[in-house]
């Protein structure tokens, strides 16, 4: 048995909080979590829409229904997956070619150097994190929330790529998915890369934090 592959153009989706125009110099790439729909995740940044930004939330192309077979019928919820850990290096390069191809259509109708901040929740930071490392538009601000640094990105990555960037870590003091532990060990990555992060913690779960968000946008 041959395994074969070939690129296929199809449909992305993404929702936007904000509209482009040349006002408009602060742009957020927000990617959901696991199971998440880029809508849904999109409403949890209501707080800090404002004049002169644009937040963006693509949506992962892979859909699926997160409920039990039992549970599919017309009703049944709908999420979406960025990956899983089948034929994972194409999908890493599909992912930045996406998030590229987004943001190189969007920048054209902001400001002049308007800053772009990636900022990944859950599953979604692992594809943000991927994208500021690997991706050709800059990106001024990468957000780690609720979520990890991927393994295969090694050090000196770390340090050439996000070394040109602000680094935020977040996570919830009550996060079973991602606790201190996992938070104390991004830290150590980028510390061990001459990074020098912002942590974040709130008071909540695996979760968006309104207060956190505010914070990042200078809004507090």
């Amino acid at each position: 048995m041959d395994e074969h592959r070939f690129r296929t153009p199809r449909s992305a989706r993404y929702f936007t909080l904000g509209q482009p125009g040349t006002d408009v110099k602060d742009v957020w790439i927000a990617l959901h979590g696991y199971g998440q729909l880029a809508r849904d995740f999109l409403a949890g940044f209501e707080p800090v829409a404002a004049p002169g930004r644009l937040i963006v939330a693509p949506e992962a192309l892979s859909r699926f229904y997160p409920g039990s077979p039992d549970a599919r019928g017309p009703g049944a919820r709908v999420g979406a997956s960025w990956m899983t850990r089948e034929d994972r290096l194409a999908e890493i390069d599909d992912q930045v070619v996406y998030f590229d191809g987004l943001a190189g259509a969007l920048l054209p109708s902001l400001a002049p150097g308007a800053r772009i901040r990636a900022l990944g929740f859950s599953q979604g930071a692992s594809a943000a994190c991927r994208w500021a490392a690997l991706g050709t538009i800059p990106v001024s601000e990468l957000i780690v929330w609720a979520g990890e640094i991927p393994a295969d990105l090694p050090s000196d990555v770390l340090a050439e790529r996000f070394g040109r960037m602000i680094v935020h870590l977040i996570a919830g003091s009550r996060d079973r998915l991602v606790p201190e532990a996992v938070v104390a060990h991004q830290e150590a990555r980028l510390r061990a890369a001459g990074l020098e992060p912002r942590i974040h913690r709130f008071d909540g779960g695996h979760r968006l934090d309104s207060g956190v968000l505010r914070t990042l946008s200078g809004m507090s």
